[in-house]
């Protein structure tokens, strides 16, 4: 088992300092929430750790298929709960792919190796909340399988 942590120090009001693996990130909340706008809110943060950890798997298995898009961008976006504590209630994950010779199996097999093996965030949230995925090739929408909830 290992063990990663992250670091906030209180700056002033609702800003905080964070660290994690020697990298800096100001955090903040908005305006309407009690501060300044000055850094990113911790939610939105976990849905850039949901796509970037699913965006980094997809990569890595495009590379060692020899796929090599013009263009490949993964977002995600949850919905929240309109009463506290505001949870997530669920997240869709959309994988965007452009470019020549991009074969739709393949790029399949990548997200499913990601959803079903690697992505450890996606491991995580699925336990909580409902996953989705969607795959856009060259504009063209194909649906990608919901994902099996553990919880």
């Amino acid at each position: 088992m290992t063990t990663e942590s992250s670091t906030l120090t209180w700056r002033e009001g609702m800003t905080f300092d964070a660290e994690s693996d020697g990298f800096p990130l100001v955090m903040d909340a908005s305006e309407a929430g009690g501060g300044r706008g000055l850094g990113t809110r911790p939610k939105p943060l976990l849905m850039s750790a949901l796509a970037g950890c699913t965006a980094m798997d997809v990569a890595a298995v495009m590379r060692k298929m020899r796929i090599e898009p013009a263009s490949f961008e993964v977002s995600a976006e949850g919905d929240i709960a309109d009463e506290h504590p505001r949870r997530y209630l669920n997240a869709r994950i959309t994988y965007r792919f452009e470019g020549d010779d991009l074969p739709l199996d393949k790029l399949r097999k990548g997200i499913a190796l990601s959803r079903d093996k690697y992505c450890a965030i996606s491991a995580t949230l699925r336990r909580a909340m409902p996953l989705s995925e969607v795959m856009i090739v060259n504009g063209v929408t194909h649906e990608v399988d919901a994902l099996e909830q553990s919880a």
